[in-house]
């Protein structure tokens, strides 16, 4: 990489700004799409000239997204500001995927109430592989921009980091929410995580970023990046925030913690009937953000809906673009088969097989050894409510012995075992 332009030889954002290009229709379609399902786009005035200087120039933009390895794999929440880089980069612009390996050994303080513990190298190398990977699933690896934030931050040095921190105050970095929280409570904040937002920033003066892209809790850093582009001469960046994606139980985001996602590593049956057990009123809003299909097909869609259709068609249409993304069409059409399969009391073709012993066995304590439900109890409330069936007939026994023997077992829609039973 080139050396880093500084204050004194950087070129004037002057020139940039002093030309009113004209904006077309192609302008301003660009633009509707930037802002189709974002938090916040600012300043807008000056992306919409950014997006005019390019359509008359012919000069791509440089969208920037960064991602700290911070955990091995990915869900579809994740996604939902990938998606957006991809409808940007479909618009010819050129997206920039930085790995945040530098950063990393930090910690992001965003939305923090205590330190959050570096990472090792090691963990960050691995991690970043798998992201990338991930990702790739949703950009065009063939027109993406990968970088480590490491190319620059590494060489910048002790005096380096002491000329940048020279370019930001205690006292606007104390106006971040999170650390405003901390020192009120008296909870510690480590000094090294004022240098994150600072090299964050730095990323954008490195990358010369025109758009960084990212979720509502990184308004603060994504502005710095802003700041120091200023600072260095630069044209300052806009900056685009996307919402956080409300995961299955449409209340609160999506989270591994609070087993409301869905990984885009997930099989593809399991993709599908996940998306399909969204709410009605939720699927709208994942088709928004998750949705590669225009607005006006959505609309016209959602008309069609409200005048009579039946919203499960809607939702089938979701879950299939869904899981081909993730994995290809012929297993979306697979995986729509295999629900329509379980609807009508099937059996689908792969399900996982369990060997136990202890025959005769309750049928209750087969559930839970079977690893279908988590207790006794709810074994015998899913037989109360008629959702287990044994070889596809519907068990209302709750004193039920199974003799050895080998049986499929299922407990609501989606779980099943074939278990192989001895004595």
């Amino acid at each position: 990489m080139s050396e880093l332009r500084t204050p004194e030889n950087a070129p004037s954002s002057a020139s940039a700004k002093s030309v009113a290009y004209p904006v077309t229709d192609r302008v301003q379609a660009a633009m509707a799409l930037s802002l189709r399902g974002c938090e916040e786009l600012l300043p807008q005035a000056d992306w919409l000239q950014k997006l005019a200087r390019s359509e008359a120039t012919g000069v791509p933009l440089r969208i920037k997204l960064g991602l700290d390895p911070t955990a091995p794999d990915i869900h579809i929440g994740h996604t939902v500001v990938l998606n957006k880089m991809r409808q940007l980069q479909d618009l010819g612009h050129q997206v920039i995927f930085l790995i945040g390996d530098f950063t990393s050994m930090i910690g992001d303080p965003s939305g923090r109430n205590a330190t959050r513990p570096p990472l090792t190298a090691e963990q960050i190398k691995l991690n970043a592989e798998t992201y990338y990977r991930q990702a790739s699933l949703v950009l065009d690896p063939a027109r993406t921009e990968i970088r480590y934030n490491s190319e620059w931050s590494d060489p910048l040095g002790a005096r380096g980091l002491i000329q940048l921190a020279a370019k930001y105050t205690v006292a606007r970095m104390m106006e971040r929410d999170d650390f405003t929280k901390r020192f009120a409570a008296q909870t510690p904040i480590s000094v090294h995580e004022f240098l994150y937002p600072l090299m964050q920033g730095y990323d954008s003066v490195a990358l010369k970023s025109d758009l960084e892209l990212g979720g509502t809790d990184q308004k603060f850093n994504l502005l710095m990046g802003r700041h120091l582009q200023q600072e260095y001469g630069q044209e300052p960046q806009c900056i685009l925030t996307m919402p956080l994606l409300e995961g299955l139980d449409g209340v609160e985001k999506m989270s591994k913690s609070k087993n409301n996602y869905i990984a885009v590593t997930e099989a593809p049956n399991t993709m599908f009937a996940k998306v399909l057990s969204i709410s009605d009123a939720l699927m709208w809003k994942w088709f928004n953000l998750l949705s590669f299909k225009s607005l006006d097909e959505i609309a016209a869609l959602r008309a069609e809906v409200d005048g009579g259709r039946n919203p499960k068609d809607a939702k089938v249409m979701l879950a299939k673009e869904i899981t081909a993304r993730f994995h290809s069409a012929q297993a979306a059409e697979a995986a729509e088969a295999d629900f329509n399969n379980r609807a009508k009391g099937g059996i689908p073709d792969e399900v996982p097989e369990v060997s136990l012993a202890g025959a005769p066995l309750g049928i209750a304590a087969l559930l839970k050894s079977a690893g279908l439900v988590a207790s006794n109890g709810e074994g015998t409330r899913m037989i109360e409510q008629g959702g287990v069936r044994v070889d596809g007939a519907v068990i209302s026994d709750k004193g039920l012995k199974l003799e050895a023997g080998s049986y499929v077992l299922q407990v609501g829609k989606r779980k099943f075992a074939r278990v192989t039973l001895s004595a």
